[in-house]
């Protein structure tokens, strides 16, 4: 994974004045869109977005403080005005073209980004491989933005609302793995930029065959192969380490990729504040492709 992604920082060099297609990028890699971009957001601390944005003004930085036509830039840089290109300049800069001109900055340069992995050995992932026929999770779900670190008010406002009673029926209408109630969170931003919107859902899972009780919200998952992470600790921050890790650690030394899909946390054992608890995170995968078979499909192709 960490190849493939220093073969993507690569192509963005080389795509700085021209499209990018990350699709056609991801296939040549043997992996998929969604992967590349979760895994590059997770182990950078930014979407792709952003960091092709980033570069992009670097670079541009030279081209403005020479006095080149800010038209002209745009062009060159892939933006439709003078006007975009002075706002992408200033989101990254923090200063205008002008002001650039007139005093040489301040200018905040991204450098040319270099992962590396580095192997401790000091933690031990406790992780399970299962497949799983398709089923049904449903409960009551919310639009809420995606926050990185810490508790997030917004589910924790959506959970509060639901009366104890109601949770009760929800727990006792499960009747397949994972088990319990869940906090599934679905339709997550593939460069899973903080801040932006996603479906959560706190309820239960059924199997295909049972149908989901009226007035219910429900999300259909197909069959397929799940990663499963079991963490103990100080909650949410041991789970939130457990999504870093998967990212920086798992996903980088195993031959397995992030599939779109839900993916979804059970609680097993919890304190009775909260303040700590034993989890199980569900992350749909697939396997990546060997170079050898991705060379061979584009030779057919």
């Amino acid at each position: 994974m960490i190849i493939e992604l220093n073969r993507l920082i690569e192509v963005v060099e080389s795509h700085l004045d021209q499209e990018l297609d990350i699709v056609r990028v991801a296939s040549t890699l043997g992996i998929t869109e969604y992967h590349l971009r979760r895994m590059f957001s997770s182990l950078t601390g930014m979407p792709l977005s952003e960091y092709l944005r980033r570069r992009r003004m670097t670079v541009a930085a030279a081209d403005v403080a020479q006095g080149g036509a800010l038209l002209e830039i745009a062009v060159s840089y892939g933006y439709g005005s003078a006007e975009a290109v002075g706002r992408a300049f200033r989101s990254v800069h923090g200063s205008s073209p002008a002001d650039v001109r007139r005093n040489g900055g301040p200018l905040r340069s991204q450098p040319k980004l270099r992962l590396r992995l580095t192997v401790e050995g000091s933690t031990t992932m406790d992780t399970r491989i299962t497949e799983r026929p398709a089923f049904r999770l449903v409960g009551h779900a919310a639009r809420v933005p995606l926050i990185h670190h810490g508790i997030n008010p917004h589910i924790q406002a959506h959970v509060a609302a639901l009366p104890a009673e109601e949770l009760a029926r929800l727990k006792a209408l499960g009747t397949t793995e994972p088990a319990g109630l869940l906090q599934v969170s679905d339709d997550v931003d593939p460069d899973y930029t903080e801040g932006s919107e996603l479906t959560y859902l706190h309820g239960v899972a059924l199997d295909a065959a049972t149908t989901a009780p009226e007035g219910l919200d429900v999300i259909e998952v197909p069959a397929g192969t799940w990663a499963v992470f079991r963490t103990s600790g100080a909650y949410p921050a041991a789970l939130q380490e457990a999504y870093a890790a998967s990212a920086a650690e798992w996903f980088p030394s195993n031959p397995w990729q992030l599939r779109p899909g839900p993916s979804m946390v059970a609680v097993l054992e919890r304190a009775e504040d909260f303040s700590t608890a034993t989890t199980e995170l569900w992350m749909p995968i697939e396997r990546v492709q060997s170079a050898a078979s991705t060379a061979r499909k584009h030779a057919k192709n």
